[in-house]
């Protein structure tokens, strides 16, 4: 694989969650939106987000009422990092995220390029009390 491949900006396709049960679920919707960027300097950037989102009634970006502010966290993902291309494997060391956890930790993402696609998938991992596994299809934009 050459980081080649993986260089340009991709827009979000689709977006499922798999869990052990067999459950397929879509976090923000089957329309759920985002875009994927690398670039040649190493570094990545990724958003996902539910389309239409709810504007703040008062339209300070540092405001919003709790339920506001809990909304759009809610309903936004996103991260920026280094990134390493192994074989089958994409890591990104998170330096920023919405999600506070993941700074500092390694994320892996299992990719394979198709018809013009790049699918990644992540390993399993907890989420809602159960192991689940993430699928992501890109297109390049």
């Amino acid at each position: 694989m050459t980081k080649e491949q993986f260089l340009g900006t991709w827009r979000l396709i689709s977006w499922e969650i798999r869990d052990s049960d067999g459950n397929v679920s879509y976090p923000y919707g089957q329309d759920a939106a985002g875009l994927l960027i690398y670039a040649p300097d190493g570094y990545m950037s990724g958003t996902l987000t539910k389309p239409n989102r709810p504007h703040f009634a008062g339209g300070d970006i540092f405001g919003g009422t709790l339920e506001e502010q809990a909304l759009a966290t809610q309903t936004y993902l996103a991260y920026c990092s280094r990134y390493e291309i192994k074989e089958k494997s994409v890591l990104h060391y998170v330096e920023f995220s919405l999600f506070p956890n993941w700074v500092g930790m390694v994320q892996e993402r299992f990719f394979e390029f198709k018809d013009g696609q790049l699918s990644l998938s992540t390993p399993p991992m907890v989420g809602q009390g159960k192991q689940q596994i993430a699928y992501l299809i890109w297109k390049r934009v």
